[in-house]
């Protein structure tokens, strides 16, 4: 038996408890060796995209009519661009470990991406919540955003194999599709990823040392290889500070750029193009009798900068045609030795290092004063805010700072639109505009209560409901918070406090009422907008992707 394959089988155990009820509910799977083989799937989506618990549910596709689609993620589009991650998984109960992934599961993938990402093809016998994903993409793709596919293959045994290789190599994708294969291996490294990282690092040339109130900081060079040897260690465990996952190296210009230095005539000069990778530990050592090529001993090693960079480099020196190991190129590297007891200093340099890159700032800002504010504001109403990450179960009355974000933005700033797309941005360039000064905890709750409620049925539309509830839910969750405000005659500004039990109460109450109203809302400003033509799924998405409803929506009085 193999020991890592033993731990994810443990793993799904817990798994399977935490989505049993949902994926009765929604993908109507109760067979106990279905539930695993989703519990498997559900666990790659969470560990590799780095999702919270509902998120990752969200992207779950199996069942009837997936086309060999288990799961199916789409990011932001950036740069004229946006990634597309789909996952096909097979789990064998099977311990060992010594299995293949399947080659057609590989030619199921083929077949699912030349057919999914052609906006002119008709899709049937497919089931919704597939459906609706694919709808969104090829919406994207109808507006001139390219598609960058993450083929993902999931198992607990071994890649697949040389047919299944030359059957993806026949395909002609090129650059626009990667391949991946993901098993219990690399899942439990990434999961072991707060074990501390103890490590040497061998610099070339001069450095130079120097000891700061308490701290102390290195600045020197380290060859490119070296680098990809400390990422074939230790992986995913030295980017446990770091706001980002890896990005990809296809699809992501600044990491192509990267790796086109690093293959070019112009490597050499490596050191000189990158910004340089930033380390933080516990204590470093070294021989200062030496003038240079110092070995330095790391106690809990971290990359908080620059991870993109050494995720690059290891991928691209993984392809020996590419690179050689003895190459002559560098990095810049700064490595700071900080106070154990000064988590807060650990904080603000990750910040400051990072600022600039309006991606997964959620964590950065965790530590916020108006984070901790909204934290103590929301306890006394009875609910707990989650301004930082946990590996916790979700409790009915935990609220993230994620959810909160989007619920707020849908809500109270009026702007749909922005609560689902621009996701990245809600911490970053939105996050003022967001938590402004004058949000307080009683409308943070009231807002995610309606938001949820929009949520609920978008994930689990009712037979009745017409198809733009599952692109519309901050719409929708904008028009109750405009019923709720005018059933209490008061504006955003005056819910405190004072009325919240009123308001809940009323949501309470009135909830399926204040959904029901809205969604004719929304109905009638389609309508409006599109003139009675029949309106495509493609059309929906890119409809409640974009502001175009919202203005109509503010002129419309329910009856």
């Amino acid at each position: 038996m193999n020991i890592n394959a033993s731990i994810i089988d443990q793993r799904l155990v817990s798994v399977i408890d935490d989505i049993r009820r949902q994926s009765s509910e929604e993908l109507r799977i109760r067979d106990d060796g279905k539930l695993k083989s989703l519990a498997f799937v559900y666990l790659c989506v969470q560990t590799i995209l780095d999702l919270d618990r509902d998120d990752a549910f969200d992207c779950l596709t199996e069942g009837g009519g997936d086309f060999g689609v288990d799961a199916m993620h789409i990011s932001e589009e950036y740069d004229g661009e946006f990634t597309v991650s789909l996952f096909q998984a097979k789990y064998k109960n099977n311990l060992e470990g010594n299995s293949n992934f399947p080659q057609e599961a590989i030619e199921s993938l083929i077949n699912a991406i030349q057919y999914l990402f052609n906006p002119a093809a008709k899709l049937e016998h497919i089931n919704e919540r597939l459906l609706s994903k694919v709808e969104e993409a090829r919406s994207l793709i109808r507006d001139g955003y390219i598609p960058q596919v993450r083929a993902i293959a999931c198992n607990n045994g071994l890649t697949w194999n040389a047919s299944a290789q030359e059957a993806i190599e026949r395909t002609g994708f090129g650059n626009q599709v990667t391949w991946e294969h993901t098993n219990h291996e690399s899942l439990v490294k990434i999961l072991q990823a707060s074990r501390p990282v103890k490590d040497t690092l061998q610099l070339s040339g001069k450095a130079i040392v120097e000891d700061m109130d308490f701290s102390r900081v290195l600045v020197g060079r380290i060859s490119v290889a070296e680098i990809a040897t400390l990422i074939d260690r230790h992986g995913e465990r030295l980017l446990e500070r770091n706001i980002r996952r890896y990005l990809g190296l296809k699809g992501n210009r600044v990491n192509e750029d990267i790796r086109h230095t690093l293959t070019s005539d112009e490597k050499n000069n490596f050191y000189f193009y990158n910004n340089g990778v930033t380390f933080t530990c516990e204590s470093f050592s070294y021989n200062a009798l030496q003038n240079g090529d110092y070995q330095v001993r790391v106690e809990n090693l971290q990359i908080i900068n620059g991870g993109q960079t050494c995720m690059t480099i290891f991928k691209t020196l993984l392809q020996p045609d590419l690179l050689h190991r003895d190459t002559k190129a560098y990095v810049l590297i700064r490595l700071y030795q900080l106070p154990r007891d000064n988590e807060g200093l650990v904080q603000k340099i990750t910040y400051t290092a990072n600022n600039q890159n309006p991606v997964e700032l959620k964590d950065l800002r965790a530590n916020d004063e108006r984070q901790q504010s909204l934290e103590t504001d929301i306890r006394q109403l009875g609910f707990n805010y989650r301004r930082k990450r946990s590996d916790n179960s979700m409790q009915p009355n935990d609220i993230t700072s994620g959810v909160a974000a989007e619920a707020v933005l849908s809500v109270w700033r009026a702007s749909p639109h922005q609560a689902r797309s621009s996701s990245s941005k809600h911490f970053g360039k939105l996050y003022d505009s967001i938590f402004t000064e004058e949000l307080n905890g009683s409308q943070v709750v009231i807002a995610v209560q309606l938001y949820r409620i929009a949520e609920n049925r978008r994930k689990r539309p009712e037979s009745s409901d017409p198809d733009f509830v599952r692109y519309a839910s901050c719409f929708i969750a904008m028009q109750m918070g405009q019923k709720l405000l005018a059933d209490m005659n008061i504006q955003i500004k005056d819910i405190s406090h004072q009325n919240f039990y009123s308001a809940k109460s009323l949501i309470e109450q009135n909830g399926d009422a204040y959904f029901n109203t809205a969604v004719r809302d929304i109905h009638q400003a389609l309508q409006d907008l599109y003139g009675g033509q029949e309106i495509s799924l493609q059309q929906l998405s890119a409809t409640f992707r974009r502001g175009d409803l919202i203005s109509r929506l503010q002129c419309i009085k329910s009856q």
